[in-house]
């Protein structure tokens, strides 16, 4: 039953780093870096993450900042801690082996159902299903489930495979199924838009046969109609140069990019009453002619205007962080990649 689906995968993704050349770190790494961020943004990082890190002892032992900078890009900065986390854990209580137990590697923390299955399947081959939003979508299509769209429904999922009533097939690979499932749910079969024509389980699919698929999961048509307000930020972004360093401030726990270090930052605008991420700017500056540097985090599209300014005036604006004085060099500091951005604007 899989095997059109297998076959179109293979045919269609087998490009992707992680799977030209696998070892059970490398997927690690991926499936970590996968969560909340697409393909195409983990293809620019991937690769040059495991020429910093080649190894699982070789993360466990880096610090914080080299962990970050290797990071940069990627967002999601608690994904990299976890990461981190894992490993040393790995290193420390099972001589660098990642396990080879679901249960026991779910008693890793940073490790829940999802990557203990993704690790066992994917990076193993052997038996299990690692239940994202993807596999959720798709096989509550296919098979027709009525369980609401949600953490319900992946566990019905789950509790099916386990019970061999979904998704199993005598030799089937898991890792090529797995791979397959996520394929289709990413590129085919999507939240808010599908093509079933090119479909290769199109035959056997409940939701194909109702003419309506976007309304499984059951709650997904309502999900798609009542998305979140958009949220903007226009932020002034403060650029104060000495001998080849910056003034920048490390950014605390709880913050945005914790651990990285961010130009002085305030709020200009913002259509979140609650927004408390920076400071609001307690003077008047002319922003005409200022260069604009875009930017998104989480649910937020950001418009930073850039100013230079020297010392001087900068501490007319009276902001309570500790700042220090750091290098420009992207290799050499853990600057944000919006302080980054702000910076090439202001040199071009």
């Amino acid at each position: 039953m899989w095997d059109s689906l297998i076959s179109w995968s293979q045919k269609e993704f087998t490009h992707l780093p992680w799977r030209k050349q696998r070892t059970l770190y490398g997927t690690l790494v991926s499936e970590i870096m996968l969560q909340q961020t697409t393909v195409s943004t983990v293809l620019n990082h991937y690769e040059r993450f495991l020429k910093e890190f080649p190894h699982l002892k070789s993360l466990a032992q880096a610090s914080e900042d080299e962990l970050l900078v290797a990071w940069k890009g990627l967002g999601y900065y608690r994904r990299a801690r976890n990461l981190k986390a894992i490993a040393e854990t790995v290193f420390r209580d099972h001589g660098a082996e990642i396990p080879e137990d679901i249960e026991v590697l779910m008693k890793i923390k940073g490790i829940g159902p999802y990557t203990a299955n993704a690790l066992v399947a994917i990076g193993m081959d052997k038996r299990g299903l690692a239940v994202d939003a993807n596999l959720e979508r798709v096989l509550s299509r296919y098979y027709g489930l009525k369980t609401p769209k949600g953490p319900k429904l992946q566990k019905q999922i789950q509790q099916l495979f386990l019970e061999k009533k979904i998704c199993f097939e005598k030799d089937v690979s898991y890792r090529a199924l797995n791979e397959a499932l996520m394929d289709l749910g990413r590129t085919i079969c999507q939240a808010n838009r599908v093509a079933c024509e090119l479909c290769p389980l199109k035959k056997k699919c409940v939701a194909f046969k109702t003419q309506a698929p976007l309304t499984f999961p059951m709650g997904a048509d309502l999900v798609s109609a009542t998305k979140a307000q958009d949220l903007s930020l226009k932020l002034l972004r403060v650029v104060v140069k000495k001998n080849g360093q910056v003034l920048a401030y490390q950014k605390e726990k709880g913050e945005w990019l914790e651990g990285q270090w961010e130009l002085p930052t305030f709020v200009l605008e913002t259509n979140d009453p609650l927004f408390k991420q920076y400071p609001k700017l307690n003077l008047k500056v002319n922003l005409d002619n200022l260069p604009i540097v875009k930017t998104g985090i989480t649910k937020y599209s950001i418009e930073n205007f850039v100013i230079e300014m020297d010392a001087q005036a900068f501490e007319g604006l009276k902001s309570e962080k500790k700042f220090a004085w750091k290098s420009i060099s992207e290799r050499e500091s853990n600057l944000s990649t919006a302080t980054l951005k702000c910076l090439q604007k202001i040199k071009n």
